[in-house]
């Protein structure tokens, strides 16, 4: 194997320590489950495993390791690679991030850097990320929106990047061969008369799985101003991948459908579309007339029938709790699944005491909490039906 020289990390309390190692390299695996990789804890296990083999202070043998163990299926590699370069801090350019290059055969080392400083390796023109980014970016996964800075908000922006919301399979009337299932007569004894009608492993069917459609209604009102743009960037990702159709709503003294915005392949680009198009950054929320209203014009029609609807709110309300609640009701008869995302929810003796939030629990689903990417992650995993735990 090549010969990368590692280089011992300065005696700080935010560097990765042999400690910090496992906890890092599992929340790199919690970011790639939010990205749409089935990245499993058979696979992690495979991951850690391969790493106690080789070096994990090295890049390259990280970003091998987990590729070849993490990553199932074609598709996985270019989600693998956004992540991988977002997790560990690569730079970018133009506002975009960059998708990571495969490192080089030969073994590039992981500098440990004090924050802000970039190291270069011999004959390599890219900034190498420092393991301490690492560890500072596997904090960050748990810090409050509200409580970061400039820096911390672009890496934030980076990994929120790299999300999918797929929403959770269903068993469609249409039916394609598979292994399992039950006998397809037709394909069954086209294959007979093919072999001259000598007898034939019977053919079976089944029916196909697509992902629920997701609908979300991003709160931003002014007591949401902390957390909307990170939330809309969640909205944009989620309207990009996953399979499936993701409507988007803004809700706060006006309903305003930005699908179209968001369908800007830059996230930056989209931000500044969805910016032009609503009205009401900031003010005040009226929640149960606005949900009546998607559900009068959209949601009835079809869009929540069947679907799974979330509300990323804090539940603030200023009209009539006993609309809300009714309007909740009327949105549960329709969706498969409600689910409400609450950044006050993390909050020590959050209780969930205002009007407009004790009105809507009893017709929601699950509620979680929406204030940090950890959050978020959590969050699309109920999406999906799964248990991240």
């Amino acid at each position: 194997m090549g010969g990368g020289t590692e280089v011992r990390p300065p005696a700080r309390g935010e560097e990765w320590t042999a400690a910090d190692g496992p906890a890092v390299l599992v929340g790199l695996a919690r970011a790639l489950r939010a990205a749409g990789v089935e990245a499993g804890p058979d696979r992690v296990e495979a991951f850690l495993g391969a790493l106690d083999v080789l070096r994990p202070a090295v890049r390259s043998d990280v970003y091998w390791s987990g590729r070849l163990t993490l990553c199932g299926a074609p598709d996985d590699v270019e989600r693998y690679d956004r992540v991988f370069a977002a997790y560990f801090g690569d730079a970018v350019s133009g506002g975009r991030p960059a998708r990571a290059a495969a490192p080089a055969r030969s073994r590039v080392p992981v500098l440990a850097a004090a924050a802000g400083d970039r190291t270069r390796s011999a004959g390599d023109g890219d900034a190498v990320p420092a393991a301490a980014l690492a560890a500072t970016t596997e904090v960050l996964r748990h810090r409050d929106v509200a409580a970061l800075n400039a820096a911390e908000r672009d890496q934030l922006r980076r990994l929120l990047a790299a999300f999918t919301l797929p929403g959770e399979p269903r068993r469609t009337a249409r039916l394609r061969p598979d292994r399992r299932g039950t006998v397809d007569p037709r394909r069954t004894v086209r294959e007979m008369l093919r072999r001259g009608g000598e007898p034939a492993p019977p053919r079976l069917r089944d029916r196909t799985e697509r992902p629920r459609r997701v609908v979300l209604l991003v709160d931003v009102s002014g007591s949401m101003a902390a957390y909307a743009d990170a939330l809309l960037r969640f909205a944009h990702a989620a309207s990009r991948g996953g399979g499936a159709r993701t409507e988007v709503f803004t809700i706060g003294t006006r309903l305003t459908r930005v699908t179209r915005e968001l369908t800007h392949r830059d996230p930056d680009t989209a931000m500044a579309a969805v910016a032009a198009a609503v009205p009401d950054w900031r003010g005040g929320t009226r929640l149960g007339e606005l949900l009546r209203a998607f559900l009068d014009r959209w949601g009835a029609r079809g869009m929540a029938r069947g679907a799974v609807v979330v509300v990323l709110s804090d539940g603030w309300e200023r009209g009539d709790p006993e609309l809300l609640a009714e309007q909740m009701r009327r949105l549960r008869r329709l969706a498969h699944r409600v689910v409400w995302a609450n950044p006050r929810k993390a909050r020590p003796g959050y209780a969930p005491l205002a009007a407009g939030m004790a009105a809507a629990l009893p017709s929601v689903d699950a509620f979680v909490e929406g204030h940090s990417l950890a959050a978020l992650e959590r969050l699309a995993a109920v999406v999906r039906g799964v248990d991240d735990a």
